[in-house]
């Protein structure tokens, strides 16, 4: 894919989804391919990003907000029933990770990335 095309969709991927899709578009970026919204019988994930044999299940967090515990315990649910790795990420400075979940994310291998808008 050109840089021209990638750009393209980064800013389809925005214009549609928001903050979803602007998340969307750096993976898009990275190289992997993006389905937005899929839903599994765990609920909804933001997006799912695939890339040679690796398969990521990617919920995006954004506003003011304290993530705890059950929050990166549905994205592994999530994950889990995609066969995919679980990534939170935390968009923008409003939201923080509390104390219990970073234990959580100590003790399973969920990843949790910070993206500021």
């Amino acid at each position: 894919m050109t840089l021209a095309e990638i750009v393209f969709q980064q800013k389809k991927l925005e214009q549609k989804y928001g903050v979803e899709g602007k998340v969307a578009g750096r993976y898009v970026e990275a190289g992997f391919h993006v389905r937005m919204n899929v839903n599994t019988k765990h609920g909804r994930v933001s997006f799912v990003a695939i890339k040679g044999g690796e398969k990521l299940a990617v919920d995006v967090v954004s506003g003011k907000k304290v993530v705890g515990r059950e929050e990166l315990e549905a994205i592994k649910r999530k994950a889990e029933s995609l066969g995919a790795r679980p990534v939170l990420v935390l968009y923008g400075s409003g939201v923080v990770l509390g104390d219990d979940a970073k234990e959580f994310v100590r003790e399973n291998k969920v990843a949790v990335k910070r993206v500021r808008g």
